[in-house]
């Protein structure tokens, strides 16, 4: 078996990097480990420490109030030492599923399904960047390194959304569906991206197969969400046995979520808002955010039915500024996946003001985070006030590649508008 020399190179560079900032900079993990950009009260790994203790000494992780992520995590946990005496053993486990997560990426962009579905080409298929230069741009990312570093559990959930994504993009639809439920068994909301998922498991199928078809469109979806559901509860009952025969971790892993009682200041847009909400209220808006997040899985998969591809993508750009515990782990999923877009980038009209905006937010937001916090001449305001920045450049992408693709779209079924202006009447 031939070794790619190339894809050799950047897993060895990866690794190196990541090392290098746990070797030289033994105390960084835990400092960036209590950053509010990168750790949340259902990611953070100071949480499943806490958990991890309790767990191993026989009483319910629970229990505290404190522990929030799923049973699976304790016994996988378990079974590596102490972090705090060798925390290269876990510094090694992040690093592998940052580079199985950079694999499934470089699998997706080796597909082509981002500039060539089953009922869609562009015309611009060829302004596209090779699946090394996208998983590099992955490795490589600073939201990336520092979520490796920082060791949140998010990035497990990351890396099962892109093993669904690319084993959906290679045909394997029944494989697909595990990952899916992996993905939301562990961070809930990953189940939105069945409708678009399940689309592309049936497009590709219908592409590999001509002469034998998958069946009924909606009979292909009913199967597979059949599996999913089936996945999802045999996870749950795994974690039923995990936590000594107890439903007590539904209403701490998931139902914290659904009702936010933890409101803890992330980089979305939940926090504030429900921290100066009266109770009376409470229950009446959280149905509003969450249907808000919902009503945009309907509306993409049919609008951009053409390419479901791009409807993950979106819908991952769409989580990740308005979930409720948003992290910029979860960001660097999305842009990790901007990159299969190369052809439609000419087409983008606000990039300066995206990037710079983005700019603007990473750099300033630990300095307002400081003002309120440690330096007490700031408010709550301050830090509120640039994570809308953080979530503007980020709707403001996501809108953006939306036209762009949009318009690809349009100058294919009319050619003789391309490249003239388009105006809102």
């Amino acid at each position: 078996m031939a070794i790619d020399r190339r894809k050799a190179f950047l897993y060895g560079a990866a690794i190196a990097a990541r090392l290098l900032l746990f070797v030289a900079f033994p105390s960084l993990p835990d400092l960036l480990t209590g950053r509010v950009e990168i750790s949340t009260p259902v990611t953070s790994f100071k949480r499943l420490q806490e958990g991890l203790y309790l767990y191993t000494h026989g009483v319910s992780p629970y229990d505290g109030g404190v522990f929030h992520q799923a049973p699976l995590f304790l016994p996988l946990f378990a079974l590596l030492p102490n972090p705090s005496n060798h925390p290269l053993v876990t510094a090694f486990l992040y690093i592998a599923v940052d580079l199985l997560s950079a694999e499934a990426l470089m699998q997706i962009a080796q597909t082509g399904e981002s500039v060539s579905s089953r009922l869609f080409t562009s015309p611009r298929k060829d302004l596209r960047w090779a699946e090394i230069d996208i998983g590099a741009a992955f490795l490589f990312n600073p939201f990336t390194i520092a979520s490796c570093v920082a060791r949140p559990t998010s990035v497990f959930t990351n890396c099962a959304i892109l093993h669904a994504i690319a084993k959906a993009a290679t045909g394997r639809a029944l494989t697909s569906m595990f990952a899916l439920a992996l993905a939301s068994y562990l961070s809930l909301y990953p189940v939105l991206l069945f409708p678009p998922l399940v689309i592309l498991c049936f497009d590709r199928r219908m592409r590999e197969s001509e002469s034998k078809s998958p069946g009924a469109p909606v009979s292909f979806a009913f199967f597979y969400f059949g599996i999913l559901a089936a996945t999802i509860a045999g996870l749950l009952c795994l974690s039923y046995l995990i936590t000594s025969a107890s439903w007590e971790f539904m209403s701490s892993t998931y139902g914290i979520q659904l009702l936010l009682p933890d409101l803890t200041p992330n980089v979305g847009l939940w926090w504030y808002f429900f921290i100066e909400m009266f109770d009376s209220f409470r229950e009446f808006f959280l149905g509003v955010f969450w249907l808000h997040l919902a009503s945009y899985v309907g509306g993409l998969t049919f609008r951009v039915r053409k390419q479901p591809l791009f409807v993950i993508t979106t819908l991952i750009g769409v989580f990740a500024i308005f979930q409720p515990y948003p992290s910029i782990s979860d960001s660097s999923l999305y842009f990790s996946l901007v990159p299969l877009y190369r052809h439609i980038f000419p087409l983008m009209r606000n990039t300066f003001f995206a990037v710079s905006a983005l700019l603007y937010a990473t750099f300033l937001g630990p300095a307002f985070y400081y003002l309120w916090i440690y330096a007490g001449s700031g408010n709550a305001n301050f830090f509120y006030a640039i994570t809308l920045v953080w979530s503007l450049a980020q709707s403001a992408i996501v809108a953006d590649s939306l036209f762009a693709v949009l318009r690809d779209e349009w100058e294919v079924e009319r050619p003789d508008m391309k490249g003239k202006e388009v105006a809102r009447i």
